[in-house]
């Protein structure tokens, strides 16, 4: 019984792993959508919400790529005691993020409404007391 809970906890991280990296650049913008914030600050808030750890090596260069792609904007804030690179969302950015979101959406209701349709159906045929003449 316990190794089958261990093989679902293991299979649950591999599906929150690859869609926290499937997404990383979405779930960056999001953060951003709320605040200003550092890199090292972006790193360490998917390790506490999502339970994954990318690394400097992943998050920095998705950072440049999203600023050259114009959806994010970096300044450097040298009142810190070390001076550290601090990433804003665009008006581009908030679009990309706005549109995306929408298509999740979209895609999550079309999914929860196939299931349903589906379970629907399984009722319906299983069930003659369901079934109108």
């Amino acid at each position: 019984m316990e190794k089958k809970s261990k093989m679902t906890n293991n299979y649950q991280k591999a599906i929150q792993t690859k869609l926290a990296k499937g997404l990383l650049d979405m779930i960056i913008l999001q953060y951003l959508n709320h605040e200003p914030t550092h890199g090292y600050q972006i790193i360490t808030k998917i390790r506490k919400d999502f339970g994954v750890y990318f690394g400097a090596s992943t998050v920095y260069p998705l950072l440049c790529t999203l600023e050259k792609k114009g959806y994010i904007k970096s300044t450097w804030n040298l009142d810190a005691e070390r001076p550290k690179k601090v990433y804003k969302l665009t008006n581009d950015g908030k679009t990309v993020l706005a549109f995306t979101e929408n298509s999740l959406n979209m895609i999550f209701n079309t999914a929860i409404k196939a299931d349903k349709i589906s379970v629907e159906e399984t009722n319906y045929s299983l069930n003659p007391q369901l079934r109108v003449p």
